[in-house]
């Protein structure tokens, strides 16, 4: 049997625990998906899934090997896209990788926008807030918030992720609008669980060219911005949020700015991508967009 046929049957089916489902993806049927498996197995000389009637779930080895086959199949991609390259057209699949809030509320409508422009394209979209490797992991593009650790990539630097503190109108009419930092102090303010380089009880502002820390006190903390932002609509309290998420927000009213005469530092967003690869023209149709939606805008 061809072993990379193996290796995506074996993929897609660790990743949807279905054969039936894995078959429908590939149009093949659910014995082949089976034989592909066994036949993996076979020649590793150990079980990958275990089955059960319902589910089929990765053994300890079988997780380690999705890993390395997920890596092997992109490079086998990214081979392919040699051939592309000569005719220019973008085609097949796109690993991306983003921060959770950054790639739900603002990369997610650029990679729709890409998509409907290079219909031979499919993408996934991993969105985390853990630190990934690009190469180990089979990513074609990741981006990154905050200062950039030195690396062989290629990178990018784009427009810059910024946060407003916010409430609603009704928490702001019963506990009063704080006009200075220390004000905070006085007010719900709720903290985000696994903010990189802050702590929690620490909101960091600019006014003036002086960087001040607010202590603030937070009865709720969440690692998801979305959940910070309903909870700030629910009148909980103040929340330093994602301009790109709040923004409706604040356009409708539901959400009102404070301390408009602080800024919060800016933090550093930048797309990173293997050199050699940034010249096929999937990948480099996809950074082209980007920079155009996302990078530096001359106001």
């Amino acid at each position: 049997m061809d072993r990379l046929a193996s290796m995506a049957a074996f993929v897609k089916a660790a990743e949807s625990g279905s054969f039936a489902t894995t078959a429908s993806a590939l149009g093949i049927s659910p014995q082949m998906v089976a034989k592909h498996v066994t036949y993996l197995e076979a020649r590793l000389g150990t079980r990958l899934l275990n089955r059960t009637t319902r589910k089929q779930s990765l053994t300890v080895i079988g997780k380690s090997y999705y890993d390395r086959c997920k890596v092997a199949l992109a490079e086998v991609d990214w081979a392919d896209a040699i051939a592309d390259e000569a005719r220019g057209k973008p085609r097949g699949l796109l690993r991306v990788n983003a921060p959770v809030s950054f790639g739900t509320h603002s990369l997610t409508p650029v990679i729709a926008r890409y998509l409907r422009s290079h219909p031979s394209v499919d993408a996934e979209l991993v969105l985390n807030d853990r630190f990934v490797d690009l190469i180990d992991e089979g990513f074609e593009a990741v981006f990154r918030i905050g200062p950039l650790r030195t690396s062989n990539l290629g990178a990018i630097e784009l427009a810059p992720f910024r946060t407003v503190a916010c409430a609603s109108p009704a928490y702001l009419q019963e506990r009063g609008i704080p006009s200075t930092l220390s004000d905070l102090p006085n007010h719900e303010c709720m903290g985000f669980a696994n903010w990189p380089e802050l702590t929690v009880s620490d909101w960091v502002f600019v006014r003036d060219g002086r960087t001040s820390k607010a202590l603030i006190h937070s009865r709720l903390k969440a690692n998801s911005a979305a959940s910070l932002t309903q909870a700030a609509l629910a009148g909980l309290g103040l929340a330093l949020l994602a301009e790109d998420l709040v923004r409706p927000h604040l356009a409708t009213g539901r959400l009102v700015r404070v301390l408009p005469n602080y800024e919060t530092p800016p933090r550093p967003i930048h797309l990173l991508f293997h050199p050699d690869r940034r010249q096929t023209p999937k990948l480099k149709s996809f950074i082209e967009m980007v920079v155009e939606h996302l990078g530096h805008r001359s106001d």
